[in-house]
C-alpha cells in the first residue's frame, strides 16, 4: 500500500514536471508562490485519479468480496455448501409471513438418513462425508427454484417447500408426492471407491399454515413426525397432524428396500 501511494505521487510529479517543460510558465509566475500553489494543485488533481483507480478501487472491491464471502460463509453448510441452521430459521420466518400473506399453505420437510451411521462406522468419516455431500447435490437437483435446501447438522436435512396452493388437502398431496421422490432419489446406490453404497431416508412433514407463528414448534413437530416414520418402517414420509397433535402416515409410502440398520 504504501509503495502504491510513493509510487502514485512520484508519477504524478513526474507528469507535472512533464507539463511545466512542455508549457513554460510565464515570466510573472517563476519563482514565485504561484508556481508551488499551482505545482501543489495540479499534484492533488492527478495523485488523486491514480490513488483511487490504482488503491482505492481495488481495496473497495477486495472488502466487498471478503465481505460476501465472509456472509456467505456464516449462512452455508460447509461441507456440502446448502443453507445451515442460521439461513434455514432465516428462510421458515419468510415462509411463515409468505404464507399469512399470500393465503397459501407451505412444508416444512425434515429428512434424516437411514443406515447411515452404519456406513459411517464401517467405511470411515472420510466415506460419509461424500455420502451427505452426494445427498445434498440430489436434494438440490429435486428442489424447486423457489424451495429452500439445508443441513441442520450430521445426517439431518431440511427442505422448505414454498407456495403449494391455498387448499390444503392439495397442498398435503403435493408436499407427500415430493417426499417420495426425494426418498426414492436418496435410496439409490451411492458408488464410491468401488463400493456400492445405501442409505435410505425418512421424512417428517410440517405442513405450514397460514396463521404459524413459532419457527421452533415447527421443527419439532416436523422432528416427532420425522421419528413416526421411523418407527413404522424407515424409508417413508409422516405428515404431522397439528389439529389431532400427532404424525399421521402418508398415502404416499415408498418401502425401503434394505434392511433397516441402526443409526
Amino acid at each position: 500500500m504504501t509503495f502504491r501511494i510513493v509510487a502514485i505521487i512520484a508519477t504524478a510529479e513526474f507528469c507535472i514536471m512533464l507539463m511545466f517543460g512542455m508549457a513554460p510558465l510565464p515570466p510573472f509566475m517563476k519563482g514565485t508562490y504561484l508556481a508551488a500553489i499551482l505545482d501543489a494543485v495540479l499534484l492533488g488533481l492527478v495523485s488523486a485519479v491514480l490513488i483511487y483507480f490504482w488503491v482505492i478501487r481495488p481495496f473497495a472491491t477486495a472488502r466487498d468480496s471478503a465481505l460476501k464471502r465472509l456472509n456467505h460463509l456464516a449462512l452455508t453448510d460447509p461441507l456440502t455448501e446448502l443453507a445451515n441452521r442460521r439461513l434455514i430459521m432465516r428462510d421458515l420466518a419468510k415462509a411463515i409471513a409468505g404464507n399469512a400473506r399470500h393465503k397459501e399453505y407451505g412444508a416444512f420437510l425434515l429428512l434424516d438418513l437411514d443406515g447411515f451411521k452404519a456406513v459411517n462406522d464401517s467405511y470411515g468419516h472420510e466415506t460419509g462425508d461424500t455420502v451427505l455431500i452426494v445427498v445434498a447435490d440430489r436434494l438440490r437437483r429435486l428442489s424447486r427454484t423457489e424451495d429452500s435446501v439445508g443441513r441442520l447438522g450430521g445426517d439431518e436435512f431440511v427442505v422448505l417447500l414454498h407456495r403449494l396452493g391455498p387448499e390444503l388437502p392439495l397442498a398435503r398431496e403435493r408436499a407427500l408426492i415430493i417426499a417420495n421422490k426425494i426418498i426414492a432419489e436418496i435410496s439409490a446406490p451411492i458408488f464410491h471407491q468401488e463400493h456400492a453404497l445405501h442409505v435410505g431416508a425418512s421424512i417428517g412433514i410440517r405442513m405450514l399454515g397460514q396463521h404459524d407463528l413459532v419457527s421452533d414448534i415447527i421443527i419439532n413437530e416436523a422432528d416427532m413426525a420425522m421419528y413416526q416414520a421411523k418407527e413404522q418402517g424407515r424409508g417413508r414420509a409422516f405428515i404431522y397432524d397439528y389439529n389431532a397433535q400427532k404424525p399421521s402416515p402418508g398415502r404416499f409410502q415408498f418401502p425401503h428396500r434394505l434392511p433397516d440398520p441402526a443409526d
